[in-house]
């Protein structure tokens, strides 16, 4: 068994292969970039090597800095994680070049399944059904064109070398398909090097069900069930679980076997996995093998109790696995969310920023969180903007979905844009709570997922106003400590006045909903709190990091609030709503002027395609310009019919949030 590894990647898969590597007694190397100096896994690992600037194809993409640091830290092994090197044939020849255990299949298997095209070469020849498709070699636009056609609309152009849903576009008409396919070909460059696409059959409602398969290096391999990933947007996933609703055994011996002899046909070794577009009437197609551990891994573990990360260290040390097909089962059923740092509200735009405040739901033997970030942290825009992965585990899926919808609930994010409140209305759906799963499934139930939201009820505003009042108390003894007036009753926040009590107005903002809360101390404690012209008893009791327990008559309601700024950011009831607070005795500063003309990004980028010219008249909707970020390209559209008068950014350009990036009138 190795004695020291070195994680080449970063995030909550950096984190993970940390706390095995420690639980095994196997000390850790982290290697980082300057955009993650103060990364959660370079704290975690025992040593830390800088490899480059920010952007990951100077840092975490190239090879020679890995095995350098691998090198001069004294590790015998490297771990790739997932992303970035994890699929990299030259790389894992360079690390045996080196004398390196490279923690994952051999070059030759990486090789044979890293192009789509390929693979699926391989497997037909291996008997494991495909999809209809063209995965020729010859990339003639016209020829593909011509091959869409020839499939049947709608077809799906995929990055021939890609994965995570980059360079990947369905196609329902001929004529979309020049723009689909160049645009597929600007994604798959930038994220894999590679332009080269396939196109295939689009099966209509299909489902994404995975096999997750284990081979060692004595030709024994296994797999240990499936995974349904069918919950996608934008052919990212977003929800995953184990095993897939309604799997027979039938079905799933039938799925297993071809996967284990994808995984043979190549010479596996290592964690794979075999995913299929499943027919809704049982059949199964071969897409691709991902040769490497996958996001969606923990669900795995928490239906069959095993640590897929030490069994990639075992096999890779030379170990046989251990477990055999027949010691393998399934216990219970797990679902996995992936927690983002992006605005569903704004079409899933990634954020950017400082985590001001994270308290992830507190974790036991059936909830998990994987994560690479702690309060504190930032989300930049070099990378993926996951915040963690919440994983939740019980007996029976409605028992796991129970599990879910409280972890959800109880999840505290400030300071990004966040899909927890999406995610939490998307396992809600009759489609997702019933089990009736395909890759459809988000645009089926837009308008529960985004319907407008219900108003804020009477307990936000007051719990904001006891949070306010208590934040108040605090800052007075606080303030008193500092000037050793403690002890003096005129010190005492309590509202004591001469000639009567003491009186509170407070006002806050939601939109255009606009409350004004009057607190009026109470003789025996508390407040009685005034709003609309109805009063009730108030108190509040805080338990530290925003969290605070709010009596309001006879009832008792447990929320947090956290102010940054002049926000509130109200947590109550499974909801999070964002207050402004006006203080009635501050002075009113101007609003903020919009461009007026100007288009804004809506995050900080790079603009990679101009797509009309400076004097052009455009319709609404027409595609002006291409913004890349974190891996995806954005189009930003014409808001109204008008006239393009320039752009104020070049192809190449970086951008940051809130710019103006055209003249338009």
């Amino acid at each position: 068994m190795f004695t020291k590894i070195l994680i080449a990647n970063r995030g909550e898969i950096a984190c993970r292969v940390i706390k095995t590597a420690r639980k095994m007694g196997i000390a850790t190397v982290a290697v980082f970039s300057d955009a993650d100096v103060q990364a959660r896994h370079v704290r975690l690992a025992d040593e830390a090597v800088r490899i480059g600037p920010a952007a990951a194809r100077e840092s975490y993409l190239v090879g020679a800095k890995i095995i350098a640091a691998a090198k001069a830290t004294g590790a015998q092994s490297i771990h790739p994680g997932y992303g970035f090197l994890s699929e990299n044939d030259a790389f894992a020849e360079e690390c045996a070049k080196e004398g390196i255990v490279f923690i994952g299949p051999p070059p030759s298997a990486i090789r044979a399944m890293g192009s789509k095209s390929a693979a699926k070469t391989l497997m037909e020849k291996a008997g494991v059904p495909l999809t209809p498709g063209y995965h020729g070699n010859d990339q003639d636009p016209a020829l593909l064109a011509r091959e869409a056609g020839r499939i049947g609309f709608p077809v799906l152009i995929k990055a021939s070398a890609g994965g995570g849903g980059k360079g990947m576009r369905r196609v329902d008409a001929a004529a979309d398909f020049a723009a689909a396919l160049a645009s597929c070909q600007r994604e798959a460059k930038s994220a894999f090097g590679d332009d080269r696409v396939l196109v295939e059959q689009y099966v209509l409602k299909p489902r994404h069900i995975e096999i997750q398969v284990f081979a060692d290096s004595f030709g024994e391999c296994v797999y240990l069930f499936e995974r349904d990933c069918s919950v996608q947007r934008r052919h990212q996933k977003v929800l995953e679980e184990a095993p897939a609703p309604g799997m027979t055994t039938e079905r799933r011996a039938a799925m297993g076997q071809a996967a284990v002899e994808a995984a043979k046909a190549v010479g596996y070794v290592g964690a794979g996995t075999v995913e299929f577009i499943a027919h809704p009437d049982g059949r199964f197609y071969f897409m691709e093998m991902n040769t490497r551990l996958q996001v969606e891994h923990p669900v795995t573990e928490m239906i069959t109790g095993l640590d897929l990360v030490e069994w990639q260290l075992r096999v890779a040390s030379g170990e046989r696995l251990p477990k055999h097909q027949d010691e393998l089962a399934i216990s219970g059923h797990a679902i996995e969310a992936r927690v983002y740092a992006e605005d569903p509200e704004r079409g899933f735009l990634p954020s950017t920023g400082k985590l001001v405040y994270l308290m992830p739901p507190r974790e036991s033997a059936h909830v998990r969180v994987d994560t690479g970030v702690e309060e504190g942290d930032s989300i930049t825009p070099f990378y993926d903007p996951m915040i963690a992965k919440l994983i939740v585990h019980d007996d029976s899926r409605a028992a796991a979905l129970a599990r879910m919808r409280d972890a959800l609930a109880s999840y505290r994010i400030v300071g990004v844009a966040n899909n927890v409140e999406f995610l939490g209305r998307l396992i809600a759906t009759p489609s997702f709570a019933e089990g009736r799963l395909d890759t459809a499934l988000i645009e089926r139930e837009h308008e529960a997922l985004f319907a407008a939201p219900a108003p804020a009820g009477g307990d936000v505003w007051l719990v904001a106003a006891l949070a306010e009042l208590e934040r108040d108390a605090k800052t007075a003894r606080d303030a008193a400590t500092a000037t050793h007036g403690a002890g003096s009753p005129w010190a005492l926040p309590d509202g004591w006045r001469v000639n009567g009590r003491a009186a509170r107005r407070m006002i806050f903002r939601l939109g255009d909903d606009s409350r004004e809360v009057d607190a009026l101390t109470r003789p025996e404690g508390g407040w009685t709190l005034a709003i609309a012209g109805a009063s009730q008893p108030a108190s509040v009791h805080t338990h530290g990091h925003g969290l605070l327990t709010a009596t309001l008559g006879e009832r008792r309601v447990a929320a947090s609030v956290i102010a940054a700024g002049d926000r509130r950011h109200v947590f109550v009831g499974g909801r999070v709503l964002v207050l402004q607070f006006i203080d009635p005795l501050g002075v009113v500063g101007a609003e903020r002027e919009e461009e007026g003309t100007g288009l804004i990004s809506p995050m900080p980028g790079k603009v990679i395609a101009l797509l009309a010219k400076p004097g052009a008249a455009v319709d609404k909707g027409a595609p002006l310009l291409v913004l890349e970020a974190m891996k995806m390209e954005h189009t930003i559209s014409a808001p109204r019919a008008g006239t393009v008068k320039s752009f104020r950014y070049a192809a190449g350009d970086q951008v940051d949030e809130g710019v103006a990036l055209v003249e338009f009138e």
